[in-house]
């Protein structure tokens, strides 16, 4: 009790040193994973992706990107990551829960069957990782066959007056359901997480994160199309829409075959978020940002169990009280925002290199980076204000355009080993206008879901997280040069 409260008196000292520090490439795949062997650890385009398919490539480590996000942002930004990332995980598992409980009952409130589902979903995924690849494997031949009979049959009943008006609700409409629509794309950060169990990384994940993305892009659009042709929009069941509308159309059988499929659909993205979320918890937990219990892995299955039961215990509480629109909201802020910062990151990587760069090279580019976000929030609020003042886009958008062009006359400090992400800084600075925009389209209910969800991480960051990451962190530097010490003592010469 004396240690901590003399911690407590070292705050403002520890909080200085946490924001300034910085990890790096070795450390992440090199130190973090002995920590892990020390408790039997066994883990041996759309444009706001691009980050993620970097990230797993030239950091091929289990903690996706919270790991990318400590090496270039520092560890302070990293803990609000890895709890974005958490909650991500909380969330997400506890809304893929609730929209299978809705092809069974319509609960308001408490939903038992989700945690059910839940429960067994992620015993399923702690059973280990070769059981869970081979059910999807097996899940995944049925509904590839499923979703090519739904749009073919759905064209062949589809009418094409059911798509007036093309756009109801306007770009206003398009842009807040782009916002809640992440929750399709987050599964792809998965496949990062899982650099660290991939022989050929550098080749392997992004072709398994292009290609999948590129599928699932053409598959979403077309089930979406054949959607919206065989049902007016204002008619369309928004907990179960493929299988009222083959009810409706009289063909009864289909809707249970349809329903299995999405079943299965909700099953395989629940086990699959499960092996990811639980490689993020351990990967943060061997930065002692949590306890590094939950970093140990079972000796028999080798998978995180403990990192699972804490995201399972948790969505499965949050799913039995809470209903679907508000775990979107959540979910939809937290992702946009991690990937905001994934693309600051990038830039941070290209442009800026400790004891390296110049100073004056570091201001220029963080003045180019900050103008960056304010026209990007500049944009986000005129639009938000629905006074759509083209004066206003216009000068917000010169702003972007110019802060941009500024970057990319600076000179870029290090040149990416194996895969390089194109159009730098172009691609992250349009990642960045594009996530802040897309933010503010959720409202301000999901503002104040997130600053009081964040208020509370904060809370236990400033009280237990900083004060682990800094005992952790000195104590490492003290052995290191224990160890330093040592060889040069075993180097000198002896005289006789």
């Amino acid at each position: 009790m004396s240690d901590y409260k003399l911690a407590l008196s070292q705050i403002f000292p520890r909080l200085k040193d946490r924001l300034l520090s910085r990890s790096s490439d070795s450390f992440e795949m090199v130190e973090l994973r002995k920590e892990s062997v020390k408790k039997h650890i066994i883990m041996q385009v759309h444009q706001l992706y691009f980050h993620m398919q970097f990230l797993g490539v030239e950091v091929p480590v289990a903690g996706g990107s919270f790991s990318f996000l400590r090496i270039e942002l520092g560890d302070f930004i990293a803990f609000i990551a890895a709890s974005n990332i958490l909650l991500e995980a909380i969330v997400g598992a506890a809304g893929l829960g609730r929209s299978w409980s809705s092809y069974f009952a319509r609960f308001n409130l408490l939903d038992p069957i989700a945690v059910i589902v839940l429960l067994i979903a992620n015993g399923i995924a702690m059973s280990g990782t070769r059981q869970t690849s081979c059910l999807n494997w097996l899940t995944s031949i049925l509904s590839a066959l499923v979703i090519l009979f739904i749009i073919i049959v759905g064209f062949v009943h589809s009418k094409s007056e059911n798509l007036v008006p093309f756009f109801p609700f306007g770009a206003g409409g398009v842009f807040q359901a782009a916002a809640v629509v992440y929750w399709s794309y987050t599964g792809f950060d998965m496949v990062a997480t899982m650099a660290e169990e991939t022989k050929r990384p550098s080749r392997d994940i992004p072709i398994g994160l292009i290609g999948s993305m590129s599928i699932i892009t053409l598959i979403y659009c077309l089930m979406s199309l054949t959607l919206t042709m065989m049902q007016k929009y204002t008619e369309i069941d928004v907990n179960a829409p493929y299988t009222v509308v083959f009810d409706k159309i009289g063909m009864k059988w289909a809707k249970y075959l349809v329903s299995v499929i999405a079943l299965k659909g909700m099953t395989t993205s629940l086990l699959v978020g499960s092996l990811g979320q639980a490689r993020y918890t351990t990967q943060i937990a061997r930065a002692h940002m949590i306890p590094p219990w939950f970093a140990v892995v079972h000796p028999k299955t080798r998978t995180p169990i403990n990192a699972t039961l804490l995201v399972t215990i948790l969505s499965a509480v949050i799913a039995f009280f809470s209903s679907l629109d508000v775990l979107s909201s959540v979910f939809s802020f937290s992702t946009l925002f991690i990937f905001m910062l994934m693309a600051v990151a990038l830039l941070v990587r290209r442009y800026y290199v400790v004891d390296i760069t110049p100073k004056q090279g570091l201001y220029k580019f963080l003045a180019c980076l900050i103008i960056i976000g304010a026209s990007s929030i500049g944009l986000a609020v005129i639009w938000n204000m629905n006074k759509h003042s083209w004066v206003g886009y216009c000068v917000c958008g010169v702003i972007w355009f110019g802060a941009t062009m500024a970057m990319q006359l600076l000179q870029k400090q290090r040149t990416p080993k194996v895969w390089e992400v194109p159009l730098v800084p172009w691609l992250p600075s349009l990642s960045i206008a594009m996530n802040i925009f897309l933010i503010g389209s959720l409202g301000y209910q999901a503002f104040l879901r997130f600053f009081i969800c964040s208020a509370v991480m904060l809370l236990y960051y400033v009280f237990v997280g900083v004060h682990a990451t800094y005992d952790v962190a000195h104590h490492e530097v003290e052995e290191r040069m224990v160890e330093e010490g040592k060889e040069t003592n075993n180097q000198r010469p002896v005289i006789k």
